[in-house]
């Protein structure tokens, strides 16, 4: 049969579309009109991801310094075979006071530090369960929760940012055996007391906060007098939410001084006028 022109048009046009098949069926085909389809951003997935990895470094950031703050106080516990951890501490005074020297509630004492950090105090202890005093307190209060293992945090309220209070409000705020106060006058941002200890530091990230702390609060070592007594409040005589101010003033001529002059020793100790009986020995962790 004869091949002319009209043949190999048709042909031609054949293998052309034959070949813009192909074409298409390689390339995943073509939207009507001719058009490749548009693929779509799985904008709801990466929001999710970018927003876990977000929390995550959240975390890190909040959460790794105070473990690495932790473990360092950490080394700061006492044992049998290091009983005043304290002693390694830069800049905390040492001094031995002798104990369950109990005043009146109206009288005041010429204390030989400010704060003081011992000596005789008042019958009734500052109640000492991770409380936030948001005023000062009387400092014959105070001194007394020192004898029974407590840390006492105080801080000068006019030279503390509210950055650094908040901080040290963190570090107290519901554990037992520690307290917090203002204490106008204090020639230091913020002072740490403990029976026969203090510190004072500039800041509340320096690190031997931790570590005072770890060394010293419910040290039953032979560090604080009265293993075993209550942080607590005591009804009737003591409270947390109305306790008896700060005296900005110096004491006077009646003052009781620091060696207990004229005071009988309670050897008892059960809450002085209280009468509050002794409280099951805590643990360190408690």
């Amino acid at each position: 049969m004869p091949s002319g022109p009209d043949n190999r048009g048709a042909r031609s046009s054949a293998k052309s579309a034959k070949a813009i098949r192909a074409a298409n069926k390689g390339s995943g085909g073509s939207r009507k009109g001719g058009i490749p389809k548009k693929r779509e951003i799985p904008w709801l997935t990466i929001g999710a991801s970018v927003a876990v990895i977000a929390l995550i470094a959240l975390l890190a950031v909040n959460l790794v310094p105070k473990y690495q703050e932790k473990t360092e106080a950490d080394k700061f516990a006492p044992s049998e075979s290091n009983p005043d951890p304290s002693t390694a501490i830069e800049g905390v005074v040492k001094i031995d006071y002798p104990a369950a020297l109990h005043v009146s509630a109206t009288q005041r004492v010429a204390y030989d530090q400010s704060p003081p950090f011992g000596g005789p105090h008042d019958a009734t202890w500052a109640t000492c369960t991770g409380f936030v005093y948001p005023n000062a307190i009387r400092t014959e209060n105070a001194v007394h929760s020192l004898e029974h293992g407590a840390v006492w945090i105080t801080y000068n309220p006019d030279t503390l940012s509210d950055e650094d209070r908040q901080a040290l409000a963190d570090k107290v705020e519901g554990t037992s055996y520690m307290l917090m106060s203002p204490y106008p006058g204090l020639d230091s941002p913020i002072s740490l007391q403990s029976w026969g200890h203090q510190l004072k530091v500039d800041s509340a990230d320096d690190e031997r906060i931790g570590q005072f702390v770890a060394a010293l609060r419910l040290n039953n070592f032979g560090v604080y007098p009265e293993v075993g007594a209550s942080c607590s409040t005591v009804p009737g005589a003591f409270d947390p939410d109305n306790p008896p101010a700060f005296d900005p003033t110096p004491p006077g001529p009646d003052a009781v001084t620091m060696d207990g002059a004229g005071l009988t020793p309670d050897a008892s100790e059960t809450g002085g006028s209280t009468g509050l009986p002794m409280a099951p020995e805590p643990t360190p962790g408690s």
